[in-house]
């Protein structure tokens, strides 16, 4: 989701109203350990930093801002997660150009921080990006009928633009989403998401969002076009004093035309440069919270349970992910503490569980 969405932030007013600086940084870190079927070699337990990101943006007028956002991962990579410039002259159309992400599911537009639960659904979320999800290119987006309908269309560099891979012509990737709101006007900002709200609205939610790229995958010799869609639903219901109840579900379809995507470090390819790794499948999630009403200490508890499956059309392979867990909701998306147990299955390798406690701040 971008950055700045719901953290508290520092303003620094600059001129007048319409004339500001702010600044907020996010941090997400965690303790985990593999406790079944660990990798060879390798620690089955760590405490590690998933991401620190720095939230920057500007106002210069009514109509014109600018956003730049950069984030830390474990490995200590410091990367710019966005970078695009934004004209907004009114709720129903703004034009944003630069790195950002593109319309997508639900999932990619939550980004980490606006989850239900702690990880990130990568079994069924398989939408190419360059960082986290992210593409460098242009995005129309807007909110109609009292912010009830949002829509985002945009044109991004292409997938595979690299020697030896599928598209040496640089065709473009196109996508967008449409995402109805049946109940409160959508609570988010631009065309982000949230896939809960710990009670703080009604929410009916449904989506659908669409990718299409000319020789999309493959080799030079070997290429197609790659077309990926989905639907997703959120429901959230605020109960009085019973609490709030969360489902959430996607469906997912992604085509390469009987082709072999290339591997995602072909010709020394790094992982910001969106080169291989695509895969055609069929993909489902199905998951469910409710924050329990009563304050414990600090917060409230919110349990949850999500269900992933993707099935390679290709490889006639299956992965599945069963996540089981609670959060405890110290302010909303800002302060929260998962604990999160996680079982994957696969055709070919073995199962494995983890058990991971995060925490996740925002200020």
């Amino acid at each position: 989701m971008a950055a700045g969405a719901a953290q508290a932030r520092v303003v620094v007013p600059f001129g007048d109203d319409d004339q500001w600086f702010s600044v907020g940084f996010g941090l997400r870190s965690f303790f985990s350990d593999v406790t079944r079927n660990n990798a060879p070699g390798t620690n089955s337990a760590r405490v590690d930093l998933d991401r620190f990101r720095m939230f920057t943006s500007a106002s210069f007028n009514q109509y014109l801002k600018a956003t730049l956002n950069t984030e830390i991962t474990g490995d200590s990579t410091i990367q710019v997660l966005d970078g695009y410039a934004q004209i907004e002259p009114m709720d129903q159309i703004n034009v944003w150009g630069g790195r950002m992400l593109p319309p997508s599911d639900r999932s990619n537009l939550d980004g980490p921080f606006y989850l239900l639960g702690w990880s990130y659904p990568g079994v069924v979320s398989r939408y190419p990006g360059k960082v986290s999800g992210r593409m460098d290119g242009g995005t129309i987006w807007g909110k109609l009928f009292e912010k009830r309908l949002t829509y985002s269309f945009g044109v991004y560099d292409g997938h595979n633009q690299i020697v030896g891979a599928s598209n040496q012509s640089g065709h473009p990737l196109f996508a967008g989403r449409v995402n109805l709101n049946l109940l409160d006007p959508d609570p988010d900002p631009a065309y982000y998401t949230s896939s809960t709200y710990f009670g703080g609205a009604d929410v009916l939610g449904i989506g659908f969002a669409v990718q299409h790229q000319q020789d999309g995958v493959g080799n030079a010799l070997q290429r197609a076009d790659f077309t990926a869609w989905n639907v997703d639903l959120l429901f959230e219901k605020k109960l009085g004093e019973f609490g709030a109840v969360t489902f959430e579900g996607a469906y997912y379809r992604y085509y390469t035309n009987g082709v072999n995507d290339v591997a995602t470090n072909l010709n020394g390819a790094r992982s910001t440069d969106l080169v291989g790794g695509i895969r055609p499948g069929e993909a489902y999630m199905l998951g469910a919270g409710y924050l329990i009403p009563y304050v414990i200490g600090w917060g409230r508890l919110q349990p949850y349970f999500r269900y992933q499956s993707f099935r390679d059309t290709l490889a006639f392979t299956w992965e599945r992910q069963y996540d089981m867990g609670a959060t405890y909701v110290i302010d909303g998306h800002n302060l929260r503490i998962t604990a999160n147990y996680a079982v994957n299955q696969f055709t070919a390798r073995k199962d494995a569980d983890k058990f991971t406690l995060g925490l996740q701040i925002q200020f």
